[in-house]
């Protein structure tokens, strides 16, 4: 129940993210530079936050070992960033964050349904498929 519930302030903060960004936007001038201060702000937030818990970073050895694919992460999460800083002011949070849940859906079923990515295995079963498209049907109706 509680990692529901993170899971849901998580999902309250991405609006607010997207809205503040934009904002940002209108401030600096390109959706680039506020998507770069962004991510920076983050950066510092997480170093910060590495040196007051005290955790120590890897290697050179086990990042050396880790494989090339697994630090791609941080590009999706830059494509978001730049993607919500455009979307936000054009569809509105309502609809930018339904298309964006509806994505994540779509794929998340997908990779469950074949394990990629370290996920395991949940079979894309009718009841998923029906979630997906009923969220789906759900940015049609957020959108009008």
């Amino acid at each position: 129940m509680a990692l529901l519930l993170l899971a849901i302030l998580v999902g309250i903060a991405l609006p607010v993210q997207a809205g503040v960004n934009a904002q940002l936007r209108n401030s600096l001038g390109h959706p680039l530079v506020a998507a770069f201060v962004s991510f920076l702000v983050g950066t510092l937030a997480l170093g910060l936050l590495l040196v007051v818990l005290r955790i120590p970073l890897p290697g050179a050895r086990t990042a050396a070992a880790t494989p090339g694919w697994q630090w791609i992460g941080g590009l999706f999460g830059a494509a978001y960033i730049a993607a919500a800083v455009v979307l936000a002011p054009r569809l509105g949070a309502a609809t930018m964050i339904a298309a964006i849940v509806a994505g994540q859906m779509l794929a998340s079923v997908v990779l469950d349904h074949f394990g990629w990515v370290g996920f395991n295995v949940h079979v894309a079963s009718p009841a998923r498929i029906a979630g997906v498209i009923l969220v789906i049907v759900g940015v049609h109706l957020i959108q009008r």
